[in-house]
């Protein structure tokens, strides 16, 4: 184990920065001014501090279990370890599936939102280039897992500068007050901006995914998801106290960090702002091809849930058969036309992982299994309260249809390949 354990590629500092690359994506250079809208001034800034406070016992649950299982498929494993085959393959399925579909949905806004530099005036040429962009990141990640950590380790320093840069100026200007004073505001208002604000704190939640290809896991797996939750409500609170302070008019701004970055560095640093907005579209597409295909590699390996033999993991740690067939979805998505149905599945598919990664916890430590004992279980009670209250009211029916129906056809393609 320990020379295998020696020659894996992803290392904690990569790991780390996967975890803050599946945190810090596009949402956050548009989510300062949505939750402005439900809670002005100073109650923003303190909203992102206490949601992402309020994930901090999910965060340790993830830590938790996935510290004791040194596989690819994180909730997946963790699920098939607690409960069996069935459980597994409903939350990987779901995983899976919302995987692909937010893959595709983020490169299709990424081309479009650059096709007029690249003169891309029809439908046709924007989902054509996007599929070969598809086509790119997937020969990257072909190339083994080593390079992928280095490219979405690459492309999460660069998405950060951008945020820093603004973060710095911030503070050379002494930190100034709010420039608008908040006022009350309805419960109903306040639970929907922090609602936003939670769902921009998610994506730590794919660091174990990858836990076969990491060194020291056991170590790295804590590390990486506690460092990249805890950096980004530092990074998400400085953000929007600069918003704040630099726009009164916050709740109305079309691109916020933009606007606040002219506001406190002047047109350049406003341009590098929304050229970081680019940069973080690519660096969340990149780490969605790199992990996606773990949840179909994890998938396979339980009870024979699916066809094609899609567990199987080369030699440079990809499992190529897994990584293709997901290319071959994200492409024949983006020539489907509108994604934006697909990205109800995005929050239930979150909602699942946390939900049975807990009772998961729950389960191993009753039996005492793993090494866990009923004492460690205590963070998974509040990460089901967490996930309990964004079921409640963060849930749609749209959103349960969706899911519903991708559960179905699931459930059919495994019963299909059983019975055959």
């Amino acid at each position: 184990m320990s020379t295998e354990n020696s020659k894996r590629a992803v290392g904690p500092i990569a790991l780390l920065a996967l975890g803050i690359n599946g945190i810090v994506g596009v949402g956050i250079f548009f989510a300062p001014a949505e939750v402005a809208r439900g809670a002005p001034g100073w109650q923003s800034i303190a909203l992102f501090a206490v949601t992402g406070l309020a994930l901090l016992p999910v965060a340790v649950t993830f830590s938790s279990i996935g510290r004791r299982f040194d596989e690819d498929g994180g909730p997946i494993v963790f699920a098939r370890a607690a409960f069996g085959d069935l459980a597994s393959f409903l939350v990987g399925w779901i995983a899976y599936i919302s995987a692909i579909a937010s893959t595709a949905a983020v490169m299709s806004g990424m081309t479009a939102a650059l096709a007029p530099m690249f003169h891309l005036e029809t439908p046709l040429a924007k989902s054509l280039a996007a599929a070969a962009l598809a086509t790119v990141l997937a020969i990257v990640c072909a190339a083994g897992i080593r390079l992928s950590a280095w490219v979405w380790t690459g492309l999460t320093a660069l998405k950060l500068l951008p945020l820093l840069a603004l973060v710095a100026i911030y503070a050379i200007a002494g930190f100034p007050a709010p420039a608008s004073v908040a006022t009350a505001v309805p419960a109903g208002s306040l639970l929907r901006a922090a609602l936003i604000a939670t769902f921009a704190f998610q994506g730590f939640e794919v660091v174990p995914v990858i836990a076969g290809q990491v060194r020291s896991s056991a170590r790295a797996i804590p590390w990486a998801i506690g460092g990249a939750l805890s950096s980004s409500i530092l990074l998400y609170v400085l953000l929007q106290a600069a918003c704040v302070a630099a726009l009164p008019l916050l709740a109305s701004s079309g691109s916020p960090l933009a606007d606040a970055a002219g506001v406190f560095g002047g047109p350049r640093l406003a341009a590098f702002i929304v050229a970081g907005t680019s940069i973080s579209a690519l660096g969340i597409a990149f780490g969605m091809m790199a992990t996606t295909p773990r949840y179909l590699s994890a998938l396979a390996s339980g009870g024979g849930s699916l066809p094609f033999e899609f567990e199987k993991i080369g030699s440079n740690g990809v499992p190529m058969r897994a990584l293709f067939i997901t290319w071959l979805l994200v492409v024949a998505l983006l020539q489907a036309g509108s994604l934006s149905q697909f990205f109800a599945l995005s929050s239930v598919a979150v909602l699942a992982q946390y939900g049975v990664t807990a009772l998961a916890l729950i389960a191993l430590a009753r039996r005492r299994e793993h090494g866990l004992v009923p004492a460690q279980a205590w963070p998974a009670f509040p990460t089901i309260l967490v996930t309990l209250a964004l079921v409640i009211w963060g849930a749609e029916s749209r959103e349960a249809l969706i899911a519903g129906g991708a559960m179905v056809l699931g459930l059919a393609l495994r019963w299909h390949h059983r019975r055959g």
